[in-house]
């Protein structure tokens, strides 16, 4: 029987096939485009629906008036655009540019908005730090940002402003942009723009600034209200230095120059002109930072202060500091009052000179809390599962080539947490560090408040690092509120054009548990009730506090509470010269009693 042949399936040939696999491709390829230009429409739509109209903001040069009011509705203050102008790059000496370009955005004038390398450069030096060290923003971005958003952290606004900096790159040229930035930046004390900064902390306009006072204002953007020359001096030095050192390697300045520039911080600064708004206001206001309002409308700010308490406070440390201060060498002191369920600061005493603008060393200064640190180190020894009546041996002890001693010189036995946070036992102190460890001691301490850095070792014990009192205040305050963290702040509530364009919104974060905060509290009291607190105590009213001593007598502290409200005390002397023997547990604890006898509480 014959096979059929089996006859094979015709191929069309590989040039007719090509021709249709390409259109394909490019179909989908033409799709694909489509779809994403529609979705990046989509995208750009949702960023721009509200954004503000760039050209308007960017007319809008003054700087607001602002009128603070006390708690009770009284004017506490006013200020507003009093020195500044707006300038022109081109009217400037050309170091002013330079100085802000070499710290703010060295590759300013060759990038086109953003700066990857800058970026890349930033992410890498943080990484190396293991914490932020560097900032990636151009200055333009921090123009599309300052000028135009408010400071939300989120995707829609980081969207906003990309959009923004890529619009005013391509409708402005660079020196338009920096002079924008030059004219809005805020330096701190309440001065928006170089030139209002220029007249404030050297009393000369813009246009007069020396490469040295160009050099410390375009340091001042990155803290502005810790390091402006009215706040801290020597930070503001400091920070001109960098930017010196910054102008050099970038080559915008020689060695010499530099050199020169740097000289010429012996001249100091400008005295502060009166403002009549004091240490509080200006501490409320920097901390508040710039705020949106309707073609720069003045703002009205309701703060947190109590003026009888705030009138009261500096009549009592002015009248202490002038008697016995005199006879003992203490000339300088400062008291902050704030309440220990909020944190709202009800009265600010900087210095004993009742002014503003004056060094406020209720907040700017750093100096050593001395055994007003403990509360901290007890705190980690009751998270660590001792509890008040857990017994320690005071005797003498020796960590490595550290020899803790008492401040009498006594050793007295075995002895309770309670009691020897009462007697303020430096050896029971550095028993506690070394069993429970210094990170616990830094953890502890971190949760209730305490931000500045500390020393990473068993000194920590009789609080060897430094802190403000204001930091110290509140740190208090989850001892005697139950647990919570408080932020300090001076303003509740920002209103312009009669509506309410800023409210302050109340938030709780729990430090430890209630029953450990009420431990600590009731350790606190023995402390005043019959321990070295005891000139603090008040008669038919419960006071929580602990006293604090440094070596040579050179800071005392007292910081205690009492109905609700925690008041803080340091006194001492700017230069750390040492005081005649006083102690915490004397003038300190004896202000705080005056203070808070004349207080109505929270």
């Amino acid at each position: 029987m014959a096979r059929t042949a089996r006859v094979a399936p015709k191929r069309r040939p590989a040039a007719r096939r090509a021709p249709r696999r390409r259109f394909r491709l490019l179909r989908l390829g033409v799709l694909c485009a489509l779809w994403m230009s529609i979705v990046a429409g989509v995208v750009i739509a949702w960023l721009a629906w509200d954004l503000p109209h760039p050209a308007q903001a960017l007319e809008r040069t003054r700087r607001p008036g602002v009128t603070l009011l006390d708690a009770e509705g009284g004017v506490l203050g006013r200020s507003g655009d009093l020195y500044g102008e707006t300038v022109r790059v081109a009217d400037l000496p050309g170091h002013v540019a330079d100085a802000v370009i070499a710290i703010e955005d060295r590759r300013f004038r060759s990038h086109h908005g953003i700066d990857p390398i800058g970026l890349a450069r930033a992410a890498i030096a943080n990484l190396r730090a293991g914490r932020i060290v560097q900032g990636g923003s151009t200055i333009t971005q921090q123009v599309a940002k300052n000028l135009f958003l408010t400071p939300d952290r989120s995707f829609r606004r980081k969207g906003q402003e990309l959009l923004l900096t890529l619009w005013l790159e391509r409708a402005y040229d660079k020196d338009e942009i920096l002079g924008v930035w030059l004219n809005r930046v805020y330096l701190g004390a309440g001065a928006w723009g170089v030139d209002a900064a220029a007249r404030l902390y050297f009393g000369v306009p813009a246009r007069r600034l020396t490469i040295w006072q160009a050099a410390v204002l375009a340091g001042l953007p990155r803290a502005p209200s810790r390091t402006n020359p009215r706040a801290d001096p020597e930070a503001a030095v400091a920070r001109g230095k960098v930017v010196l050192a910054a102008m050099v390697e970038a080559g915008l300045l020689s060695p010499d120059a530099a050199r020169r520039a740097e000289a010429e911080a012996a001249r100091g600064f400008a005295p502060a002109p009166p403002r009549g708004a004091g240490w509080f206001a200006e501490w409320a206001q920097d901390r508040l930072g710039g705020l949106p309002t309707d073609q720069g409308a003045d703002l009205l700010l309701r703060t947190t202060l109590d003026p009888r308490l705030q009138a009261h406070a500096e009549a009592r440390l002015a009248a202490l500091l002038a008697a016995e201060g005199a006879r003992l060498n203490v000339n300088q002191g400062a008291v902050v009052a704030l309440e220990a369920e909020t944190g709202a600061v009800r009265a600010m005493v900087g210095g004993r000179e009742a002014r503003a603008g004056g060094f406020n060393r209720a907040v700017a200064a750093r100096r050593q809390p001395g055994s007003a640190f403990k509360p901290f180190v007890w705190l980690a020894a009751l998270e660590a599962g001792m509890t008040p009546e857990t017994v320690f041996e005071d005797r003498p002890v020796a960590i490595g080539a550290w020899r803790p001693e008492n401040i009498d010189g006594r050793f007295r036995g075995p002895v309770t947490l309670t009691e020897a946070l009462a007697q303020s036992i430096n050896t029971v102190a550095a028993q506690i560090v070394a069993e429970v460890g210094v990170g616990r001691v830094l953890s502890a301490a971190r949760r209730v408040g305490i931000v500045s850095d500390q020393p990473r070792d068993a000194t920590i014990a009789l609080g060897t690092g430094d802190v403000g009192l204001l930091e110290l205040a509140a740190a208090y305050a989850p001892f005697v509120n139950g647990g919570r963290a408080v932020v300090p702040h001076g303003v509740v509530r920002a209103e312009a054009g009669g509506r309410t364009v800023w409210q302050r919104e109340t938030s709780s974060v729990r430090a430890l548990p209630e029953a450990r905060a009420a431990a600590m509290a009731a350790m606190l009291r023995e402390a005043v009730v019959r321990g070295t607190g005891r000139a603090a105590a008040l008669p038919g009213r419960t006071v929580a506090g602990k006293t604090g001593t440094t070596q040579e007598f050179r800071d005392a502290w007292f910081v205690g509470a009492v109905d609700g409200l925690v008041i803080g005390v340091w006194l001492g002397n700017d230069d750390a010269s040492p005081m005649r023997g006083v102690t915490g547990g004397a003038l300190p604890a004896r202000l705080f009693r005056e203070i808070a006898a004349g207080a109505s509480g929270p």
